[in-house]
C-alpha cells in the first residue's frame, strides 16, 4: 500500500524509473492504457505518415523522441476477426524487432505496447535518412566510398535477421535508416516489421530477398 500511495503521489517518479528500467532492458510491454496515461507524459500526436495497414506518429514520451505506430480497423472485415488478426499482426511485430535486437541488428527499442488500441510506441531514430534517399546523395557525388559502406552493413543486417529465423516481408532501401550517414562511423537501423513472420525456410528468406 505505501509503494502505491508513492506511485499515485509522484506519478512522475514512478514514469522515469519505468523508462529508465526500459532503457536499460529493453522488453516486450503490454500494459493498460489507463496506466500509459497515467505515468507517461505525451505529447500531442503529429501524423508522419499514412499506409495501407498503420498510422505513422512522431512524439515524445518523457522528453524522448517517440514513434507512435497505429494499426487501423478494416471496416469490411467482421469485428471481431478485424480485432483477432490486427492483435496478431501487432504483437508478431513487436516479437520480431525483439528478436531482431537480440540477434545484435539494430532497431527501435519499443518503449509501450497498447494492446486495446493496437499501438507500438517506440524509439524513434534521430538524426537519420532512409538509405533509400543516402543512395540518391550518394550517385550524384564524387566519393562513392561511403554507399559502398552502407551496402556492406544492408547485406550484415539482413544476414543477421534471416539467421534468427526473421522474414521482414518488406525489405526495402525505406525501411533501412542510416545514421552518421558520409563518415566512419554509420549505423544502419531496421524498421517496420509490419509484415514479419518467422521462418526456417531457405525459400521464405529467398522471397524476403526479392
Amino acid at each position: 500500500s505505501t509503494h502505491r500511495e508513492t506511485t499515485e503521489s509522484c506519478p512522475s517518479i514512478f514514469a522515469a524509473s519505468i523508462l529508465r528500467f526500459v532503457s536499460f532492458r529493453p522488453r516486450y510491454w503490454c500494459l493498460s492504457s489507463a496506466l500509459l496515461n497515467r505515468t507517461v507524459a505525451m505529447a500531442e500526436l503529429e501524423l508522419v505518415k499514412q499506409g495501407a495497414e498503420a498510422r505513422v506518429f512522431s512524439t515524445t514520451m518523457l522528453g524522448r523522441a517517440c514513434i507512435v505506430k497505429e494499426r487501423f480497423s478494416k471496416k469490411y472485415r467482421h469485428p471481431s476477426l478485424d480485432h483477432t488478426l490486427t492483435a496478431r499482426r501487432t504483437n508478431q511485430e513487436v516479437r520480431s524487432i525483439l528478436r531482431c535486437r537480440k540477434a545484435g541488428v539494430a532497431c527501435p527499442a519499443v518503449f509501450f505496447l497498447d494492446q486495446q488500441t493496437h499501438k507500438i510506441y517506440m524509439q524513434e531514430i534521430t538524426n537519420s535518412q532512409t538509405v533509400r534517399d543516402f543512395i540518391f546523395q550518394a550517385a550524384t557525388g564524387t566519393d562513392q566510398s561511403h554507399a559502398y559502406r552502407v551496402a556492406a552493413l544492408v547485406g550484415q543486417a539482413i544476414a543477421k535477421i534471416h539467421d534468427a529465423d526473421v522474414i521482414h516481408g518488406d525489405l526495402t532501401t525505406s525501411n533501412m535508416l542510416v545514421r552518421a550517414a558520409g563518415t566512419t562511423d554509420e549505423q544502419l537501423f531496421l524498421i517496420d516489421f509490419g509484415l514479419s513472420s518467422l521462418s526456417a525456410s531457405p525459400e521464405d528468406k529467398g522471397v524476403d530477398l526479392y
